[in-house]
């Protein structure tokens, strides 16, 4: 990796052009539509920059608008986005999506993104040595769905060596993305990571893996296992939560703290951004060397914070506001509600 001032973390993957709804309903059926961006990776980047992190987006986009504005509206949140690469032969990704939350059955996303510029990044046109220093690299399971040469640089990235980074891999199963391909390969990548985060319900939908415990048995190997349980909260595995740099020795078969943290109850207004939202809040807290309870209570009041606006991306609570909820004993925890505007303001806090 290159670079001089180390980034705090590093996030790689494509981000598009996202075209949301200016009303409920069909694809069909809706008249107009707003300009957003949207991307797992570069959501976690600008969560992190929000937050007061140093974040990193390496990425590519075409040599065309729609990568103008994804570079500039990444950038807006004081992401570096000076290793992101122009492609003049391939477009920039994009896509149309309903606004029901993507686990109901009439959900509906609509993707632009075969042959775009991202889905050239490979072991060349992004090479380790050219990545910029960081002390987290984190990606997502969404780049190895979308090429080979995505698939094998994820490979490459992942590998044991000599003063690599924290690897942070959030497993994003998207079943539509895989096509002819088996989302077996996913297994192996986060077995080669540091830090997972995984729902139940992917790791049942793409590995066959049912339960919190039998997720961690199919990955003994990182430090820290995220299992998210959906309205039953995150229950984490760790038994190597620090960010030791060097090459990472397996701990299979070491003895594990497991940390059970409730969901938040939430007004939501989209349903939609939380997981990356969750993954930047873990990461920061990380980055600070706060206690593993405390990390997926950031990880849960950043989603929240997400879950409350209509976009996938919104400032996140300041710093201080939020340890001081996440330093709440279990009950105080377990009465809070958020709603709109909780983020600004203490009074917005509820614990009915």
């Amino acid at each position: 990796m290159s670079g001089t001032t180390p980034a705090d973390v590093v996030c790689l993957g494509e981000s598009m052009v996202t075209f949301l709804p200016s009303r409920p309903g069909r694809l069909a059926d809706v008249p107009s539509f707003d300009r957003g961006i949207g991307g797992a990776e570069s959501n976690v980047a600008c969560a992190l920059a929000a937050a007061g992190h140093r974040a990193a987006w390496v990425s590519r986009v075409g040599a065309d608008g729609f990568g103008d504005h994804l570079v500039e509206a990444v950038a807006a949140y004081g992401v570096d986005t000076s290793f992101v690469r122009r492609d003049p032969l391939r477009p920039t990704g994009i896509y149309f999506r309903t606004a029901t939350d993507r686990a109901t059955d009439v959900h509906e996303v609509a993707y632009y993104r075969a042959g775009s510029a991202a889905s050239a990044m490979s072991p060349s046109t992004v090479p380790y040595d050219g990545l910029p220093a960081g002390r987290v690299l984190h990606l997502s399971g969404i780049t190895a769905a979308l090429s080979a040469d995505c698939l094998a640089l994820l490979h490459e990235l992942t590998a044991s060596r000599e003063g690599r980074p924290l690897i942070s891999f959030d497993v994003n199963f998207r079943p539509g993305l895989w096509r002819g391909e088996s989302p077996a390969v996913l297994l192996a990548l986060a077995r080669r990571a540091d830090v997972v985060f995984v729902g139940e319900d992917e790791a049942e939908a793409a590995w066959g893996v049912v339960g919190a415990a039998a997720i961690r048995e199919a990955l003994p190997e990182p430090g820290v296992v995220v299992v998210k349980r959906g309205a039953d909260g995150v229950t984490v595995f760790s038994h190597d939560p620090g960010l030791r740099p060097g090459p990472r020795a397996s701990n299979a078969g070491g003895a594990d703290e497991v940390t059970h943290v409730p969901a938040l109850r939430v007004d939501v207004v989209a349903p939609v951004g939380a997981g990356d939202a969750f993954a930047a809040g873990f990461l920061s807290a990380t980055l600070r060397g706060l206690p593993v309870r405390d990390r997926a209570r950031h990880g849960h009041l950043m989603a929240a914070a997400v879950l409350t606006v209509p976009g996938d991306l919104t400032a996140p609570p300041a710093r201080e506001h939020a340890d001081r909820l996440a330093a709440l004993d279990d009950d105080a925890w377990g009465r809070l509600r958020l709603g709109p505007g909780w983020t600004g303001d203490d009074t917005e806090v509820r614990t009915p």
